[in-house]
């Protein structure tokens, strides 16, 4: 009986979870396409096969789901990108990780790319509430890219690299030329192979030697 009892709760949890997950997949699947524009509630819900009474079972508006799906985007793709150490030096890991990132196949594929690249620019003119999230999501981000080393130059390399990749994919998608956009994606990667050059020789990201 008590198993009987508990199962119908359970079973609610999970497809509320569920539902949660397919509109946050469809949300985040329009913020990289279209930006925060595209991002409307019926849209969103349509492409999740929700009604849009069910929106507010999840979420209270639309920037707080804009919010939350910018989170999922960058949190789901962030391991696609930011790979954990294996022992390599700060500067292999500086230049492998502009090269995963500056890619022409990375450039095209708008609906499972970066957010920080497909949003930046809207999240500069965004609510609080979004810039609160695309500030936590950048130094999650930051913090991955240094191994969670909290060495300050670590962290200040690890900026310049991600301003290089982000600026880098969103001027290479901004221009009509393919060779001058496959240019700048090259000029990006140079540049963050120059960062790492200034790193001295380690054995890993918190400085073994």
């Amino acid at each position: 009986m008590m198993s009987l009892m508990r199962n119908p709760p359970t079973k609610r949890a999970d497809s509320k979870r569920e539902s949660k997950d397919r509109i946050l997949d469809a949300a985040a699947r329009r913020l990289r396409e279209e930006g925060l524009g595209g991002a409307g509630i019926a849209a969103v819900m349509r492409d999740a096969g929700l009604t849009h009474g069910a929106f507010y079972s999840h979420f209270s508006t639309k920037d707080e789901l804009a919010s939350a799906a910018f989170g999922h985007a960058i949190g789901t793709g962030r391991p696609h990108w930011i790979k954990p150490s294996h022992g390599e030096s700060w500067r292999a890991r500086l230049t492998s990780l502009a090269k995963r990132y500056l890619t022409p196949a990375h450039r095209d594929d708008l609906a499972t790319s970066c957010a920080f690249a497909a949003l930046g620019s809207e999240a500069a003119r965004g609510s609080d509430q979004f810039r609160s999230s695309y500030e936590r999501e950048l130094r999650t981000s930051l913090a991955a890219i240094c191994d969670d080393d909290t060495d300050a130059k670590r962290l200040d390399d690890a900026i310049a690299l991600m301003a290089l990749c982000v600026g880098g994919m969103t001027l290479s998608r901004a221009v009509a030329d393919p060779q001058f956009s496959a240019r700048i994606l090259r000029s990006a990667q140079a540049a963050a192979a120059k960062v790492a050059e200034d790193q001295p020789h380690r054995g890993g990201p918190h400085g073994q030697h």
